[in-house]
């Protein structure tokens, strides 16, 4: 089916208070027109009521091949956060959840929860150290304040600043503190303490690392993306690089600011609420969100530039598992028989810091939760051969054990993380309910180290294994039916034992 029948499926739709409302004046209009007939018409439905329903009637290839074409078409431009574009992406998912039988939460209209995040993107920066300027190409900044000034004078042996003013109060007295990475030091692994430590920094780094300086340069201009969120502490702070051979600093001149603005993005929430334990919740989860659209410019011999233009369709990343989640929700509201809560959440902002979920977990009680399902990327065979999937942390949590054992007599399985180098555990939203003490957890069939299409415009409908991902997505269903009806509850996972996320980018 191309991309476009898919879209026109999709807009003729009917919705579902006028569908059920023709169904009803047809049921009507037979009735008058059959007469005794309808007796038979009764009892036949009443057979069909006693027909089980099953995984295959619930979770079809038809219907996860409608659901990740539109989602990964042209239409949607790459899904990218803060465009019209994923805003459509959201309607599709509130429709699909309305249709599938999902309720939304009391204060999300239409399914979608609100939240607000600031844009934070360098404006200036000039930096004078022992009376010598620096031109803009050898400096960098990472800064969650406004506007900042640092003026010092470096007492022998000290490194403290004695004069310094910043317009962000949180980490307004906090003092400069100034780092040397020298040619043999871990430049990555220098800035990533002072993200984790948050405050002021002022880095010298040798000229030995200008090919990383030029990527985190990049990295950096393109700005940083906080949630807004007034409950919680404030908290970030400032590094501006400085790509130099100074080895002593006498005295420095700091002084930068940055445009700030605040946008809306939404998650879309579906509920289907539960029956003996509606206490408990059972989370399904994908991010929505992509990469959008990568500008390119084709230069030809003797000819003038032309611009063009490539989507990042995000089909596998993460079209297929939005698409797990919508026809989960469905299986589930098919059967019927959830004893635990559960919750379908498409999170947007995933590709660009984990906002969603972010804003997800304060709306949240963690403890309530038993486990979290989140799905990434399930479009593709897995190493261990089509239609398996592997899950992130086994280790973290006796999840992966119960849901074996619920799979053992299909002679199926979840298997662990074949790429523990990757840090996957902390690579999707899973990451954020886990620092909760949530048994949060990835499951994906990505061949990360092999797949060519990965953050790729090729990453298309045309890359995915359809029968393999519908085999994920009905094991899903099969593995999580026991966290579903509460006969079984994951052991939770030890927040100490999660790494924090960065403070400052």
């Amino acid at each position: 089916m191309t991309l476009k029948t898919t879209k026109n499926m999709t807009d003729k739709r009917l919705k579902p208070v006028a569908l059920a409302a023709s169904l009803t004046l047809l049921s009507l209009a037979s009735l008058s027109l059959t007469g005794c007939s309808n007796m038979h018409l009764g009892f036949d439905e009443k057979a069909k009521e006693n027909v089980p329903v099953t995984v295959d009637d619930t979770i079809t290839l038809e219907q996860i091949t409608q659901d990740v074409s539109y989602l990964a078409s042209d239409d949607l431009q790459g899904r990218n956060n803060f465009t019209p574009n994923i805003r459509q992406a959201a309607d599709f998912i509130a429709k699909r959840f309305n249709e599938v039988g999902l309720t939304p939460a009391p204060s999300d209209l239409n399914f979608k929860q609100q939240y607000l995040v600031q844009r934070i993107t360098p404006n200036t920066l000039t930096v004078e150290i022992n009376g010598q300027a620096f031109d803009s190409e050898s400096l960098s900044m990472a800064t969650t304040a406004t506007d900042f000034e640092w003026n010092s004078t470096v007492e022998k042996n000290d490194s403290s600043v004695t004069t310094q003013t910043l317009s962000n109060q949180a980490i307004k007295n906090l003092p400069v503190n100034i780092v040397m990475v020298g040619e043999d030091d871990n430049m990555r692994k220098s800035l990533s303490e002072l993200n984790n430590q948050g405050g002021q920094h002022l880095v010298l780094l040798h000229p030995k690392h200008e090919e990383s300086f030029k990527r985190y340069q990049s990295y950096f201009a393109r700005g940083l993306t906080k949630l807004v969120n007034e409950s919680a502490t404030e908290q970030g702070g400032v590094i501006v690089i400085a790509l130099t051979d100074i080895s002593k600093v006498i005295q420095f001149n700091v002084k930068g600011n940055a445009k700030v603005t605040s946008t809306s993005l939404s998650n879309v929430v579906g509920i289907l609420p539960g029956k003996s334990k509606a206490n408990e919740i059972v989370l399904y989860s994908a991010h929505y969100d992509h990469l959008g659209i990568k500008p390119s410019i084709d230069e030809a011999p003797n000819s003038n530039a032309q611009q063009s233009s490539d989507i990042f369709n995000g089909a596998d990343d993460d079209a297929s598992g939005v698409s797990a989640i919508i026809n989960l929700a469905n299986h589930f509201a098919k059967m019927d028989n959830n004893e635990r809560t559960l919750m379908f959440a498409a999170f947007s902002a995933e590709e660009i810091g984990g906002f969603g979920s972010k804003h997800f977990s304060t709306h949240v009680e963690p403890t309530t939760i038993a486990a979290m399902i989140n799905i990434e990327m399930v479009g593709k065979p897995a190493v261990f051969g089509d239609g398996t999937v592997w899950m992130t942390g086994m280790d973290r949590s006796n999840l992966g054990e119960q849901l074996n054992q619920a799979l053992a007599p299909q002679n199926l399985k979840v298997y662990a993380d074949p790429y523990p180098k990757q840090n996957l555990f902390y690579r999707s939203d899973n990451a954020t309910l886990a620092r909760l003490g949530v048994p949060a957890h990835s499951f994906s069939s990505t061949q990360l180290d092999k797949d060519q299409h990965y953050h790729q415009v090729t990453d298309d409908i045309n890359s995915l294994n359809l029968p393999s991902m519908l085999q994920v997505i009905k094991m899903l269903a099969i593995a999580t039916t026991p966290l579903v009806d509460g006969s079984i509850t994951p052991s939770r996972i030890d927040p100490n034992k999660v790494k924090r996320s960065g403070l400052i980018y």
